[in-house]
């Protein structure tokens, strides 16, 4: 949400540096970094990277410090892998912060709420939809694809909300009434294109998707 310094008090800021470096670590050595050996998974991900940069820098203003823009979570978890996405997902926040759209000392407070937090919500929902429906192709699309994706963005609104409240820069009743219900609505615009997205490259580039199994997905079904 491209989240400004002045939101925050600076043992926060220190704070999310230490807690960056330690999820940055843990994802480094878990990472399935062979896999980016192939040409066409390393220009994935950099692709990925590189058009989500885009919908970043293509933001609404609500208050100052306060930016509303696409996430693009879930879809390049499903594509990559909850390591991996950590990573593109940080080499967009990098080229937006390049960009000039938020401040450098801003960074590991929003690769922590606008990187980290999204992805492992993301990665929960699919484990949730893997163990309790069905390995259906249309379960995959539409409740893990289109309405995770929404939900990614809703509980994510829900996790920034609290933590620029328990910074004291924005009153509760702002952030809980005009502000939250705000991701409601970016959430629905987040699942059509996040689920559109997931939906073409099943269909014409399975191989792009990690969470994607055919035979999990397609087989005797």
């Amino acid at each position: 949400m491209n989240l400004s310094v002045p939101l925050f008090p600076v043992a926060w800021h220190w704070g999310m540096v230490l807690l960056s470096a330690v999820v940055l670590w843990r994802a480094g050595r878990r990472a399935p970094w062979h896999r980016l050996k192939s040409p066409t998974q390393l220009n994935l991900m950099l692709g990925l990277a590189v058009g989500l940069m885009l919908f970043w820098s293509l933001r609404i203003g609500v208050k100052p410090g306060l930016d509303l823009h696409m996430l693009g979570a879930m879809a390049v978890t499903l594509a990559l892998g909850p390591q991996l996405a950590l990573f593109a997902l940080g080499i967009t926040l990098t080229g937006v912060m390049l960009n000039g759209a938020i401040e450098w000392a801003a960074w590991p407070v929003n690769f922590i709420l606008m990187v980290v937090v999204p992805v492992y919500i993301a990665a929960f929902v699919q484990r949730c939809v893997e163990r309790w429906l069905p390995a259906h192709f249309f379960i995959f699309i539409f409740i893990t694809g289109f309405f995770g994706a929404a939900l990614v963005v809703m509980a994510q609104g829900l996790v920034v909300c609290l933590a620029v409240l328990s910074g004291g820069a924005y009153a509760a009743d702002f952030l809980f009434y005009d502000y939250l219900p705000s991701f409601l609505l970016l959430g629905f615009a987040e699942a059509w294109i996040s689920g559109a997205a997931v939906t073409l490259m099943v269909i014409y580039r399975p191989d792009w998707v990690a969470a994607f199994d055919d035979r999990r997905y397609l087989l005797n079904k």
